[in-house]
């Protein structure tokens, strides 16, 4: 199936597929592809709109049966850390923040297949070789970054964050880290490290991809302070996470027609 706008990108849907995140349901993807001299502003722009961008690809759920995937992101300004997300950044001051080109080595590739033996050894990229792993890493058309974050003192790779940069923030677009690391808390620590790369570029926020209600997956991203998702077609400030939960309603989304037609694309001209 294809839809399309005018002189527009074209926007096609993946068909059905077992949901990640919540047993018993289907997912379907809404894509458009990223390239060109004109790759920059379609990210900035559809990233405010709840797209992510796996490689050349930018996608946003759009399931027949519910709407529970709603894309977030942390207002930095806002944001203050709670009592925990304190302690934990202390506990991980022996770390070093390095940031480069989006460049794959071997020695991320062996920290992101241990990463995923231990956290995701069932889940959609548990057969990825090293080839696949350069491919998610080196195939970028916008401005991205490799975050390594290492130890002081051996110089060893702890945890590694693929991060896009966008006009009003930055995406982490995936990450992984040592395992064994558990009360390190390397997944949240990473977000609140980021939180600093954005404050330090003075952008406003922090993209965090998908949170889902009632997913147990997700739930470590509604603990963020100042969190905010997309939800029928603006951004607002999440209170209580309960509010959320009709959003997995069959009668929660839009046909897809209409979701295309009500994505707003950049000026191609300017």
């Amino acid at each position: 199936m294809r839809h399309s706008l005018p002189l527009a990108p074209q926007f096609y849907v993946t068909a059905p597929q077992p949901c990640p995140y919540l047993p018993g349901r289907m997912e379907r993807k809404l894509f458009t592809a990223l390239q060109g001299d004109t790759a920059e502003k379609l990210n900035d722009s559809l990233s405010k709109q709840g797209f992510r961008r796996s490689q050349n690809v930018l996608y946003r759920p759009s399931c027949s049966d519910c709407a529970a995937c709603l894309s977030a992101r942390i207002a930095v300004d806002r944001f203050t850390p709670s009592k925990s997300q304190r302690r934990l950044v202390k506990r991980n001051g022996h770390l070093a923040r390095r940031a480069s080109s989006p460049w794959a080595t071997e020695e991320q590739f062996a920290l992101f297949r241990r990463y995923l033996d231990a956290r995701h050894a069932d889940g959609g990229m548990a057969d990825m070789d090293i080839f696949e792993f350069a491919a998610m890493i080196e195939e970028t058309p916008i401005r991205s970054r490799v975050v390594e974050y290492t130890d002081r003192e051996s110089g060893d790779l702890k945890a590694v964050c693929l991060t896009d940069v966008l006009d009003d923030g930055v995406s982490m677009v995936y990450s992984f880290y040592d395992p064994e690391l558990h009360r390190q808390s390397l997944g949240t620590w990473m977000i609140l490290d980021h939180i600093e790369i954005a404050r330090e570029a003075r952008l406003p926020y922090v993209y965090l991809g998908y949170w889902v209600p009632n997913s147990p997956k997700m739930g470590y991203k509604a603990q963020f302070d100042a969190l905010e998702v997309y939800r029928r077609g603006r951004w607002e400030r999440m209170h209580d996470t309960r509010d959320y939960e009709m959003e997995m309603h069959p009668l929660s989304t839009d046909p897809i027609a209409e979701q295309v037609a009500n994505i707003s694309l950049p000026d191609s001209r300017s």
